[in-house]
C-alpha cells in the first residue's frame, strides 16, 4: 500500500494546544480557581481544570469573609497555592491566603486611588485603634481620628484616653490608607483624611451667626467640644450659660445632640456658643437690680478677690474683697459657700454682665441693735419679775412672823 503525503491534512502541535483545555499548573503563591467537589467543617476539596485536585484544610479554610459557611458543591472559588503537590498528589491550597491577597489588592487600590474603605478595629492601645484583616495589621493613630471619636480628656490622662478608645472597638470606621508596608504586613489608616473633602466643603459654607446642630465630642474643664458636618468647634466655658458655670459636664455629655451658634472662625479654629441661643437674662436684670437696692443672696463661690453671690437662678453678683470688713463673721476668712448674706448693689454693668455689691453692714448693725434691744428688754423684764417675786416672799415672811408673835 502506498501512502500519499497530503500537507493539507497535517495538524500542527500549535493547533492541538489551541483546541485543548488550558493546562493549569498550581504555582505556589498564585491564586487559582477551582470547583468545589466536597466541603466539610474543616476541609474543602477542589477540582482544578479536571486534571488536578486541590485540598484546603485546618486554619487555611478560615478567612475574614468566613467563606466556608456559604460555599456548596459546584461553586467556583479562588484559593492561593501553598504547595503544588503533596505526598497524596493533592495541591495544597488556602482560602486564608487568598483572602489576604484580595485584601492587599483592596488596600493598595485604596491607597493608590485615594479611596475610602470601611474597617472595624478589634483592639485599642493608648496610641490609637488596631485591627487585623487576614493577617494584615492596621493602625489608626489617635491623631488621625475624626473629631467625634477623638478622646478629649482633662490633663491628657492616658488611662482615660484608653478607656474612651476601648469603647470604639468593634465600631465601623470610614478611613483612607495613608501608609502601606506590604513587606511587613502593616497599614496606617486615617479617619480624619476620609472626611477631609467634607470638612473643606463645610468650612467654605460656614459663617459667624449661623446655627448648627451637632453632637458633643468632648467635655473638658474649659469647655465643650461639638462636632458637626465633619468639623469641630469649642463652646468655651464662658459661652455655655449666662450664669456662672463651675463644671461644663453639668451641661452635657459626649454623644448628646446640641444646637450651637457659630460666633467666630479663625483658620481651623471655630468658636461656638450655647448661651446666645437663649434670651439674655441680664436685660431683665438691669431693670430689676438698681444701684442702692438691698438684696439677699447666697454665697456660691469664694475667691481671693471676693465672693460671688447668687441673686437669682441665672445672675450672680460680686462682693469685692475691698467691700468686706477685715475681721468678724463677714470677713473674707470667715465667709463660706452656702452662707446667706445681705448686700447692697453699688454698680450694674450690662455690657460686661457684672453686678458689684457691698456687704450691708448698716443693715447688719440695725439687726444687731434690734437683737440687743430685745435682749435688754428681756433682761429688764426678768429682773422686774425677780424683784416682784422677792417682794412677795418678804411680805409672806412678815405675815408669818406677825402671826407667830400674836400666838
Amino acid at each position: 500500500m502506498n501512502y500519499v503525503y497530503d500537507e493539507s491534512n497535517v495538524i500542527s502541535m500549535e493547533d492541538l494546544l489551541k483546541d485543548s483545555p488550558e493546562m493549569i499548573f498550581p504555582i505556589p503563591g498564585r491564586l487559582i480557581d477551582g470547583t468545589v467537589i466536597s466541603v466539610s467543617k474543616s476541609r474543602i476539596m477542589l477540582d482544578i481544570g479536571g486534571v488536578i485536585t486541590g485540598i484546603i484544610t485546618g486554619r487555611e479554610v478560615k478567612d475574614s469573609q468566613d467563606t466556608i459557611k456559604d460555599i456548596k458543591v459546584g461553586d467556583v472559588i479562588a484559593a492561593a497555592v501553598l504547595e503544588n503537590e503533596n505526598e497524596d498528589g493533592y495541591a495544597i491550597l488556602s482560602l486564608r491566603k487568598a483572602s489576604q491577597e484580595k485584601s492587599w489588592k483592596k488596600f493598595i487600590d485604596a491607597y493608590e486611588n485615594d479611596n475610602v474603605i470601611e474597617v472595624k478595629p478589634n483592639e485599642a492601645n493608648k496610641g490609637g485603634l488596631l485591627l487585623e484583616i487576614d493577617g494584615i495589621k492596621g493602625f489608626i493613630p489617635v491623631s488621625q481620628l475624626a473629631p467625634l471619636h477623638y478622646p478629649r480628656v482633662n490633663g491628657a490622662d492616658s488611662s482615660m484616653i484608653l478607656q474612651k478608645l476601648q469603647k470604639l472597638v468593634g465600631q465601623p470606621f470610614d478611613c483612607k490608607v495613608i501608609g502601606i508596608d506590604k513587606e511587613n504586613g502593616k497599614l496606617i489608616l486615617s479617619e480624619k483624611a476620609a472626611q477631609s473633602d467634607q470638612r473643606t466643603a463645610s468650612m467654605q459654607k460656614l459663617k459667624p451667626g449661623q446655627k448648627v446642630k451637632g453632637k458633643i465630642s468632648g467635655v473638658v474643664k474649659f469647655g465643650i467640644f461639638v462636632a458637626f458636618d465633619g468639623l469641630e468647634g469649642l463652646v468655651h466655658i464662658s459661652e455655655i450659660a449666662w450664669g456662672h458655670v463651675s463644671d461644663p459636664s453639668d451641661y452635657g455629655k459626649v454623644g448628646d445632640e446640641v444646637e450651637v451658634l457659630v460666633i467666630g472662625i479663625e483658620n481651623d479654629k471655630i468658636s461656638l456658643s450655647m448661651k446666645r441661643l437663649v434670651p439674655d437674662p441680664w436685660i431683665d436684670a438691669a431693670k430689676k437690680f438698681k444701684a442702692g437696692t438691698i438684696v439677699d443672696g447666697e454665697i456660691t463661690r469664694v475667691a481671693q478677690f471676693g465672693a460671688f453671690i447668687k441673686l437669682n437662678e441665672e445672675i450672680n453678683g460680686l462682693i469685692h474683697i475691698s467691700e468686706m470688713p477685715e475681721e468678724g463673721d463677714l470677713s473674707p476668712a470667715n465667709l463660706t459657700m452656702g452662707q446667706k448674706v445681705k448686700a447692697k448693689i453699688i454698680d450694674v454693668n450690662l455690657d460686661d454682665h457684672r453686678i458689684g455689691l457691698t456687704l450691708d453692714l448698716e443693715g447688719k448693725k440695725k439687726v444687731e441693735k434690734k437683737e440687743e434691744a430685745a435682749e435688754e428688754t428681756d433682761s429688764k423684764k426678768q429682773t422686774a419679775d425677780k424683784d416682784e417675786a422677792t417682794a412677795e416672799e418678804a411680805t409672806e415672811v412678815k405675815e408669818e412672823v406677825a402671826k407667830d408673835s400674836e400666838e
